[in-house]
């Protein structure tokens, strides 16, 4: 009905009106682009990919001898140089971080953030002068195992007759004034939410001169702020394959993570280790609502409820 309205339209027209020929407008681009400007684009960002995984896996090769001489040193080179790779990771794949408030000045801090993806160890990483607490089975992970290992990680197990050790071994850290970074959620999820904290990954707070929450959110990508359907993109859970992740971030361009830092607290000022987990936890996750809602945001106090 509408092509015959519009063919009669044409009709009652003057002659010196009527359209002689249909207006044709052809892309100026060839192909299918000009159709895909609007719309996911399945072969865009390939050559941005490519290089920035080139780049990181060389600035990875140069790290690692680097970092291997420097662990063999006394100081603290090998914890600065490890912020130093992490944050040229994070710039060379294209991944602006934003930090809001600062992080402790003591020795001993224990950092507890949300976890929604392996990015959050470059993030964290460029911004923390802190050891990682992972689990055993990244040491066995090919290149991965063998950077997590020149940044002093801290393996942990699920197994029961292994934790004692290892809760030792992060005691021993704290004590020799190095900073660990956990996540107590005690798994990675969609980004669209914080998990609740587990207490007994707070275990060794006791042995911490200072405890400060940090929430993380990847708010931005394409420039633009990241709404919920984003949050996926950059989230790294379940079954999913590091190698096929790292390549649909690697192709987008305008991606940020914005580190929010929450005021630090003494661990003793709380009555007991379930306390502060509850506190940490509700702190981490309303600083992360906020970032969601790309409201402004500031730290937030780490006291007791």
């Amino acid at each position: 009905m509408e092509a015959v309205a519009r063919t009669t339209e044409e009709a009652l027209r003057p002659k010196r009106l009527r359209r002689r020929s249909p207006l044709n407008f052809r892309p100026w681009m060839p192909g299918e682009a000009w159709s895909d400007v609007m719309a996911p684009r399945p072969m865009g960002g390939r050559v941005r990919a490519v290089r920035r995984i080139v780049m990181a896996v060389l600035w990875t090769l140069v790290s690692i001898p680097i970092q291997a001489v420097l662990m063999r040193l006394p100081g603290r080179a090998k914890i600065s140089f490890a912020r130093t790779y992490h944050a040229g990771l994070c710039r060379l794949i294209g991944l602006r971080v934003q930090v809001i408030g600062a992080p402790s000045s003591v020795p001993s801090t224990l950092y507890v953030s949300n976890h929604s993806s392996w990015l959050d160890i470059l993030v964290l990483g460029s911004v923390l002068e802190a050891a990682f607490v992972s689990k055993a089975e990244v040491g066995q992970w090919p290149v991965v195992g063998t950077v997590a290992r020149l940044g002093r990680t801290v393996f942990v197990s699920r197994k029961r007759n292994h934790t004692g050790r290892e809760a030792e071994e992060i005691q021993q850290r704290l004590a020799a004034g190095d900073s660990i970074i956990l996540f107590p959620e005690g798994t990675s999820n969609d980004g669209t939410r914080v998990l609740p904290f587990r207490s007994s990954f707070l275990a060794v707070a006791a042995d911490a001169r200072q405890v400060q929450p940090v929430s993380l959110v990847y708010d931005r990508l394409g420039g633009l702020p990241a709404c919920r359907r984003d949050r996926p993109l950059f989230a790294w859970y379940g079954d999913m394959d590091i190698a096929t992740h790292f390549w649909r971030i690697a192709r987008r361009s305008g991606a940020r993570a914005t580190v929010l830092l929450h005021e630090p607290a003494d661990p003793a000022s709380f009555p007991d280790r379930k306390a502060l987990t509850a506190a940490a936890s509700e702190v981490v996750a309303e600083g992360a609502a906020l970032l969601r809602q790309n409201r402004p945001v500031a730290p937030l106090p780490l006291a007791p409820r």
